[in-house]
């Protein structure tokens, strides 16, 4: 089991190059990348991409990759002639007519507005690639490692939530023939008390019982949970991302508690349907955060 949390960084060197690659992942619906690259090398967009949707299927990942050329022919120097050439006839103008000490040096000429330019040279693709392959695969290893640790954190909270919604699931499965029992007591009891010792037709008593007992009935809510609860046990052993199962099996299980409670007539099981829906609510926050 993977969460969607996690932090990887990969890098690599060849050739005069180097490049770090950092990833950074939170829970999202979806796979969503987010990246931030160097504008030169907006190209190595779409293999980032097809990298981390190979690995990946879920999560909010955004990428950082950082880049160095040390290569002696990675820049050149342009100079603009044309335009010192004007700087400079300008520059003589001025000297003329304002009568100004004449400091201009090469060096001063340089630092002019626009006259010189540091140009990158252009990228060997197929190097940046290699580079960018050993870099990212190494930090989505690294994520990965760091997603597992934290899904089995999580799967071993999610199995202890499981166990204590099956105990309330089979403290409600003891507590439900109590509730009819008692009714039949209840209801006795109160036609006693308006009656006094009139006799009471036992046959329209025990039809009485039975409709309530129908009403109150939960033996399919309580096979579903079972079910439902087998099938979480499974998905947390998955090897396959299970986060979308985990979230539809947990919303089937509020289904079956919220019915349940709805035919509750009686305090201890709304106490242990509450209980169970909170279990449930705990279930479903963590579930959010699962690939």
């Amino acid at each position: 089991m993977y969460s969607m949390t996690g932090y990887g960084k990969g890098s690599a060197t060849g050739d005069g190059r180097e490049m770090t690659v950092e990833l950074k992942s939170v829970n999202h619906r979806y796979l969503d990348v987010g990246m931030r690259l160097p504008r030169h090398l907006s190209f190595l967009e779409d293999p980032i991409r097809s990298a981390l949707t190979a690995r990946l299927s879920r999560g909010h990942v955004d990428v950082f990759v950082n880049y160095r050329n040390l290569r002696s022919d990675a820049r050149s120097v342009e100079i603009d002639v044309p335009l010192l050439t004007a700087f400079v006839a300008a520059a003589k103008q001025a000297n003329e007519t304002l009568a100004l000490r004449d400091d201009l040096s090469l060096t001063a000429a340089l630092r002019l507005p626009d006259v010189s330019n540091v140009r990158e040279a252009d990228e060997d693709t197929d190097a940046v690639l290699a580079l960018l392959n050993a870099a990212i695969n190494g930090a989505i290893d690294n994520m990965l490692v760091m997603r597992e640790q934290e899904g089995n954190r999580l799967g071993v909270y999610l199995g202890n939530c499981t166990d204590t919604v099956e105990s309330l699931t089979e403290q409600i499965a003891k507590r439900a023939p109590v509730v009819v029992s008692e009714y039949r007591v209840k209801l006795d009891e109160r036609i006693q008390t308006l009656l006094g010792n009139v006799e009471v037709d036992r046959a329209r008593l025990a039809t009485e019982v039975a409709i309530f007992a129908d009403k109150a009935s939960i033996d399919e809510e309580i096979s579903r949970l079972h079910s439902h609860i087998a099938q979480m046990r499974s998905l947390l052993l998955d090897k396959e991302p299970a986060g979308r199962k985990l979230d539809f099996v947990v919303q089937e299980m509020n289904r079956e508690f919220n019915t349940i409670g709805s035919k509750a007539n009686d305090g201890e099981l709304t106490k242990l349907v509450l209980s169970g829906k909170a279990e449930i609510e705990k279930i479903r926050e963590q579930v959010q955060n699962i690939e």
